[in-house]
């Protein structure tokens, strides 16, 4: 499988010619759709979906149920919910978790799912939920209005993965990703940092 994480929650995940990207925002690059066969969105926050250039992409787009996706035109998209299985792009899907972190007050209370994808790849979202099952390479939140670095290393560590990279980062300045690519490698096991366009 190969992995290639865009700007912020954007990952584009490969294999045996086939693709499917997890969260291309308004903050990601366009080429990480370039070839997609199928969109997984973990929520309803711009920076997680485009819904613009999703619309115009013509490809299963697969969302939370209850997300609201409103944008300048209809994107059509599967409706997911919490512990559902299914294939996208030809990729096995698990459904996990189900709202997205709370910042302040209650506020937001959106949906959310992670994924887990192939049984190996987990992608969170907005949010810490714990999956069911061993996953080999986890996508960490780095930063957000909603998450402690702390709550991150504890996710981390809990979960074991073979591999972690950081993603939702784009609000972090260099000296910011520094101290956070700091931190995880010296807590975190088989932390690998990956700029955007790198690729596992």
């Amino acid at each position: 499988m190969k992995i290639t994480k865009w700007t912020h929650a954007c990952v584009r995940i490969e294999h045996e010619g086939r693709v499917l990207v997890i969260d291309p925002g308004t903050w990601s690059e366009p080429a990480a759709l370039v070839g997609a066969d199928a969109v997984l969105l973990t929520h309803e926050h711009t920076d997680h979906v485009d819904v613009l250039r999703l619309a115009g992409l013509g490809v299963p787009v697969f969302a939370p149920k209850g997300a609201r996706l409103p944008g300048p035109v209809p994107l059509e998209v599967t409706r997911v919910t919490p512990g559902e299985r299914f294939d996208a792009a030809g990729f096995p899907v698990t459904a996990v978790g189900g709202r997205h972190a709370l910042i302040h007050d209650g506020q937001p209370d959106c949906a959310n799912l992670g994924y887990v994808v192939d049984d190996a790849l987990y992608h969170p979202g907005d949010a810490l939920a714990l999956p069911d099952r061993p996953v080999r390479t986890l996508l960490l939140p780095a930063q957000g209005s909603w998450l402690k670095l702390t709550e991150a290393i504890s996710f981390a560590t809990t979960i074991g993965a073979d591999r972690t990279v950081a993603i939702h980062d784009a609000q972090l300045n260099d000296r910011g990703l520094a101290s956070v690519h700091g931190w995880f490698g010296e807590t975190v096991p088989g932390y690998r940092p990956l700029a955007p366009g790198e690729t596992l």
